[in-house]
């Protein structure tokens, strides 16, 4: 399959479509394990846990330049990115995960809407919107072309948090896609 990157021009005419998006109650579209540096499983059913974020995810072993001792850090364990924005940038479901989210929910996550410290619920699980910034970085130009990150990254793409969001696991359990995101 042959993958032309989005133009800008694309990317803007798609915005109204991400604005859409459910304020208070989503649907969790995709879920994505990352168990190797630049691999990925489809998952139907994960495990969210305090310790580990997504069960079997790298997240545990990465290490973070926003940390002191430059280790994983505790605010950033769950990447969500909207599912909108992803089908926008990747064009086909099957890319979406390339992104190196965990978590793809058809949900409004701009600042506005979830400022940091906001909760969701989604299966068994709650999840907590962090104050770090998630942007995107050589790989998702990589993947989805310079118009991708610059149009993410942009003053409107930053406040729709395009890129995502980061998150921490409040209250361990199961998700599922299909599962419903809600606003706690």
């Amino acid at each position: 399959m042959t993958i032309t990157h989005v133009t800008m021009m694309e990317l803007e005419a798609g915005l109204d479509h991400v604005r859409q998006a459910p304020k208070d109650g989503g649907r969790l579209e995709l879920i994505v394990r990352r168990p190797a540096v630049g691999a990925r499983e489809v998952l139907e059913v994960a495990e969210l846990d305090t310790a580990a974020g997504l069960t079997g995810d790298t997240w545990v072993i990465r290490s973070s330049s926003r940390t002191p001792d430059g280790r994983r850090h505790p605010d950033m364990q769950l990447n969500v990115m909207n599912a909108r924005a992803a089908s926008l940038v990747a064009r086909v479901r099957e890319r979406w995960g390339l992104a190196g989210d965990q978590l793809y929910v058809d949900l409004d996550l701009s600042d506005e809407n979830l400022p940091a410290w906001t909760k969701l619920a989604m299966g068994t699980a709650i999840i907590e919107v962090t104050d770090q910034p998630h942007t995107g970085c050589g790989k998702f130009v990589e993947r989805f072309g310079v118009d991708a990150m610059k149009f993410v990254n942009s003053p409107v793409g930053r406040s729709l948090r395009l890129r995502g969001l980061n998150a921490r696991v409040l209250q361990p359990g199961t998700v599922r896609v299909g599962d419903a995101v809600r606003k706690l």
